[in-house]
């Protein structure tokens, strides 16, 4: 038996025509190794590519996560100038609402500088202070029930 379990034909044995057959068998053969390689190094290549977005999308994470880092600092030592961190590193959009929804969250950031910058008498800060106001639920509350949701909202920030 020859390679992969063939029987071995001398090409003495082999009328012309087979012997023809047997050399574009082979040529095909030749044909599909080599395109199968092809494929390999077209997969070896899309797995790198694949390697370097990954490795480049990771590094866009940590870059975000330290500037976020960097923005939650800057807004516990002057809220005004993290809230501009923020918005110009686009963290956060100047939409009144999105500055109201992220301060609501509060994520890292300190109580007492969100009423800081909730309690500047800025047009802005208004509005972002109504918006704030708004992210919390009230309905069917009276004013004690109220004041005490905001109050567990401010100790939980």
């Amino acid at each position: 038996m020859g390679k992969a379990g063939c029987l071995s034909v001398e090409p003495a044995e082999l009328s012309s025509g087979e012997t023809e057959e047997l050399q574009r068998i082979k040529w095909h053969r030749k044909q599909l190794l080599e395109d199968i390689q092809k494929l390999k190094d077209e997969i070896a290549d899309v797995f790198a590519q694949i390697d370097c977005f990954e490795s480049a999308e990771e590094s866009r994470m940590a870059q975000k996560e330290k500037e976020l880092c960097i923005g939650r600092k800057k807004f516990n030592m002057d809220p005004a100038k993290g809230i501009q961190y923020f918005i110009e590193h686009k963290l956060l959009t100047p939409d009144i609402q999105d500055i109201a929804r992220f301060l609501y969250k509060g994520e890292g950031l300190n109580k007492t500088a969100i009423g800081t910058y909730l309690g500047e008498r800025d047009p802005i800060n208004l509005q972002v202070l109504q918006a704030f106001v708004d992210c919390h639920e009230f309905a069917n509350l009276n004013l004690v029930q109220a004041l005490r949701v905001v109050k567990t909202k401010w100790e939980s920030v």
